[in-house]
């Protein structure tokens, strides 16, 4: 089994798909993804949650993680919206708390936001209240984050490199070829 840092440098250099940019980025990537796949691992829900120039973004992980011919266990990756269509009502911190115990009476294994957006975003909160959110914030350093630039030519275009990594890594973590702590 090989540790994340170098399995991910070897499918950067493999891949055909000019991820060279993220190359140097690894020690960031690595960390926050291994800890989400291990929730994953651990049997955590993936709650996808985006601000709205990134809900394509959303809807096609949503679409492609369980689809037919991946040759892995279905995962329980699903939109917010699919799960509370009012998200758009949460105002304050008490609304949040209210949808916080909803989910943890849904999801008795866990969960976990993964939120990709700009960190100012009112659902972003959301997502900024869990200390074990995924995040891939736009614009904005944060710890525990992967920040990408929404002003990038090419971040819609990176945004799906990054979903092919992470969904790689996953099956990797499942089948026991890399060690999503190491």
């Amino acid at each position: 089994m090989k540790d994340l840092l170098s399995w991910t440098l070897e499918t950067i250099r493999s891949e055909d798909t000019m991820m060279s940019w993220l190359e140097e980025r690894r020690y960031e990537w690595a960390p926050i993804v291994g800890s989400a796949i291990a929730k994953i691992l651990e049997g955590q829900t993936v709650i996808l949650l985006t601000d709205g120039r990134n809900r394509w973004f959303e809807e096609y992980v949503v679409r492609k993680i369980n689809r037919p011919g991946t040759n892995r266990p279905l995962l329980p990756f699903y939109a917010f919206e699919a799960i509370y269509p009012y998200a758009e009502s949460i105002r304050g911190d008490q609304d949040i708390e209210l949808l916080f115990d909803m989910l943890s009476l849904s999801y008795p294994q866990g969960y976990f936001f993964w939120y990709v957006g700009k960190a100012d975003h009112p659902l972003a909160r959301i997502a900024l209240r869990n200390e074990e959110s995924l995040l891939w914030v736009m614009d904005e350093e944060m710890t525990n984050s992967f920040t990408l630039r929404s002003h990038d030519d090419l971040i819609d275009i990176k945004l799906l490199q990054l979903f092919r990594l992470f969904d790689r890594t996953l099956s990797a973590a499942l089948f026991a070829e890399v060690d999503p702590g190491g």
